[in-house]
């Protein structure tokens, strides 16, 4: 049998489907996603503009697909701040905050094995 899409559109094999690490790593598993996340634990609520000015490289079109993905999937939600023009800020919900743990043993990890 082949795989199946998931729900950000990844396929996932069955024999993957029944692993919590695969199934977390679909929807965290892109460097984008858990350095925007990073910023929000770092930063509290963020601003798209600022999320631009701190990941280099992240364009904006790509920067509000995964911001769409990680509010579908309950991560983060966004909030009107402004309403002429429309702004958006984002935070993390609570199901995001659990994830500072795994982040913080990130940063150990490469803290040790990483160092510059």
């Amino acid at each position: 049998m082949g795989p199946t899409p998931s729900a950000t559109g990844r396929r996932l094999y069955p024999k993957q489907q029944g692993c919590p690490i695969a199934r977390t790593l679909d929807v965290l598993g892109d460097r984008w996603t858990v350095l925007i996340i990073r910023d929000m634990l770092i930063f509290g609520r963020t601003r798209f503009s600022e999320f631009l000015a701190s990941l280099e490289g992240l364009s904006p079109n790509l920067l509000s697909q995964r911001l769409k993905q990680l509010e579908e999937e309950g991560i983060v939600e966004r909030r009107l701040y402004s309403e002429h023009p429309p702004r958006m800020e984002y935070r993390l919900t609570p199901t995001g905050e659990a994830l500072r743990p795994t982040l913080e043993a990130l940063a150990n990890w490469g803290i040790t094995f990483r160092p510059r």
